[in-house]
């Protein structure tokens, strides 16, 4: 069962994080003047690496924001707690779903530890690209725990503070963890220098805010079909978000106090969500986040203009970039 459901979790997904590692890789393998090199079976095995490692932090996000499902399919302690049912096996079918998730979660992390261990064996640059990949852990728990804490926390905090305090989140949680380490633990393994982590982790941290920007607006207006999460099912989970922090700045004192007691509630139901997306309409919230991806995404850009880095690689970069700024799932 519990192989099962780590198959599962594997499945579907934009292998972004994979694909920003291997592009890295190849950035620095072709600066040397090389055209078309070929990833390594250590740079693949990095790359899966962190894949698996990012279905550990789906599953265990989930629970925390007891999302039914993923990618259109039922998240991982759902799928375990209908297994439960069907085995008509004894007890609480929603506590096993649960625990076992938790479990599930911790396992696959074990297996992208493992699967980066062996594939680092014979690399000259293991230590490198060892001490980026714990620093990426590190950040993406950190950057969930401010997420988890905004959600209580904004209460005591001014309310012109709540945008940068959601950019901090975005930060940790999702640019760092999603982009910006992806592809410096790629150059990285590759033999990078300095001056060429510098440059990629600029246009990685910039790529990675505008993708979670983006994420954010997703969250409250994108389409089911096609993000396979329910409509508005942020502000279902409370997320303060940049657009919410932006949207509450312009609202007068009566109706902020209405936004917060309407965020969060897990049933809320169409009309009230309407109600949440006209305010980030009519405020000026999503055009004012549009805005900002639009700025973080020219600054990314930016970052890899004169950088010694393989022309082929960058340009797929710059288009990696934009398949991650400019999505509707």
């Amino acid at each position: 069962m519990m192989s099962r459901a780590g198959a599962a979790s594997l499945q579907g997904g934009k292998r972004l994080r994979a694909r920003f590692c291997l592009t890295g890789w190849r950035a620095v393998a072709e600066a040397s003047g090389s055209r078309d090199v070929v990833p390594t079976n250590a740079a693949i095995a990095v790359a899966a690496a962190l894949e698996i490692f990012q279905a550990a932090a789906l599953v265990h996000d989930d629970i925390i924001d007891n999302s039914d499902t993923r990618r259109g399919q039922p998240a991982a302690h759902r799928a375990l707690e209908a297994s439960h049912v069907a085995a008509g096996w004894a007890g609480d079918a929603g506590m096993f779903g649960r625990s076992g998730a938790v479990l599930l979660g911790d396992l696959l992390v074990a297996w992208s530890d493992d699967l980066l261990e062996e594939a680092l064996v014979d690399a000259a640059t293991a230590g490198a690209t060892r001490r980026l990949y714990a620093q990426m852990r590190r950040d993406v728990t950190i950057g969930q725990f401010l997420d988890v804490a905004e959600e209580s926390a904004y209460a005591v905090y001014a309310d012109d503070t709540h945008a940068e305090r959601a950019l901090r989140v975005a930060s940790y949680k999702s640019a760092r963890y999603s982009i910006q380490k992806p592809l410096e633990i790629g150059a990285a393994l590759a033999g990078a220098d300095g001056e060429q982590l510098d440059a990629l982790a600029r246009f990685g941290h910039d790529v990675g805010m505008a993708f979670q920007l983006r994420d954010d607006v997703l969250g409250v207006f994108g389409d089911t079909a096609r993000t396979g999460k329910p409509v508005g099912d942020d502000l279902r989970e409370g997320k303060r978000t940049v657009l919410v922090a932006y949207a509450r700045e312009a609202l007068p004192a009566a109706a902020r106090r209405t936004v917060d007691e309407l965020l969060g509630d897990p049933s809320l139901d169409a009309a009230q969500i309407g109600a949440l997306q006209n305010a980030m309409i009519d405020t000026g919230a999503l055009a004012r986040t549009e805005e900002l991806i639009a700025d973080y995404s020219r600054r990314a850009d930016r970052a890899l203009s004169g950088a010694r880095l393989g022309n082929a690689a960058v340009g797929e970069l710059r288009d990696l970039a934009r398949a991650a700024t400019q999505r509707s799932s």
